[in-house]
């Protein structure tokens, strides 16, 4: 019978943040599988444990992944913990959680800090609906390119960031969103030198053309409150619109109904169009 892999969210910062049934998990498993053992070893200390650790992380989960997944077929159950936080949130873990369930392994959250709910909890941004963008690439085009694309989108940005990448990233979200846009800047969350603030991002990036950045960062910025609605089709887009769905196979009194409603246009008005284009065709 196959062992059990456990998601076990850890302290981001303040130790006392672990939760008893994460300390209980990291105790009783068979092992644990960690990013770095250096860092998870400080945890354990701070329990009074000395448990069996295996390093996995980006750079060898092609050929650690295949191992551990033996090891918990075979009957161990292991406790997967990165350095800080929930793993699986932009990080390498998801890989292996993936892995484990196409192998049928039973896959259990222990639920626990993660930085981005935390700063989304105090960060005075809207919250209904955010979307999650994690570290934004650091290739200049593929970063532009995805800057643009999130230009309109209305929901919360949750954005991670680097100390010496800060004040990169913030002018190129000033240069695409805005010197007006809000934004929150949370650093070093559950850490003695927490900092949490609300401020625009052209404001932000005069701060920290100042000051230098220190710790981990998550920026919270808000969404776009103007991004102006799609443009109606013209009567031409309607017409070649219900031509297509005709030469698709939609009868001709359908397609002029269908593409009517989606440009706003009267239907009888949109088949006259339609059928005097055919004539012509």
């Amino acid at each position: 019978m196959s062992g059990i892999l456990y998601v076990v969210g850890t302290p981001i910062g303040n130790l006392n943040d672990l939760t008893y049934r994460a300390g209980k998990t990291l105790e009783e498993a068979d092992f644990l599988a960690v990013e770095d053992t250096r860092v998870t070893v400080k945890l354990l200390n701070h329990l009074g444990l000395k448990k069996s650790m295996v390093s996995y992380h980006e750079h060898n989960m092609e050929e650690q992944g295949p191992r551990l997944i033996g090891r918990i077929l075979a009957g161990e159950s292991c406790a997967l913990c990165c350095d800080a936080g929930t793993p699986g949130i932009s990080d390498p873990g998801q890989v292996l959680v993936r892995q484990a369930h196409e192998a049928g392994i039973r896959v259990v959250p222990i639920p626990g800090p993660s930085a981005f709910v935390c700063a989304l909890s105090a960060g005075g941004q809207p919250t209904g609906r955010f979307v999650f963008e994690g570290f934004i690439s650091v290739n200049r085009k593929q970063r532009q390119e995805r800057l643009e694309e999130l230009k309109k989108e209305t929901r919360t940005m949750v954005v991670y960031e680097a100390p010496h990448k800060l004040l990169s990233t913030l002018k190129d979200l000033c240069a695409v969103f805005g010197a007006d846009r809000p934004v929150t800047i949370a650093r070093e969350i559950t850490k003695v030198h927490e900092e949490i603030f609300v401020t625009t991002l052209g404001q932000a990036v005069q701060k920290y053309e100042q000051e230098n950045p220190k710790g981990e960062f998550v920026l919270l910025v808000g969404g776009s409150r103007s991004a102006p609605p799609e443009p109606l089709p013209t009567k031409e887009d309607a017409v070649q619109r219900a031509l297509d769905l005709i030469a698709q196979g939609t009868a001709p009194t359908a397609a002029c109904k269908q593409a009517a409603a989606e440009a706003g246009l009267g239907k009888s008005e949109l088949y006259r169009l339609v059928q005097a284009r055919r004539e012509e065709m």
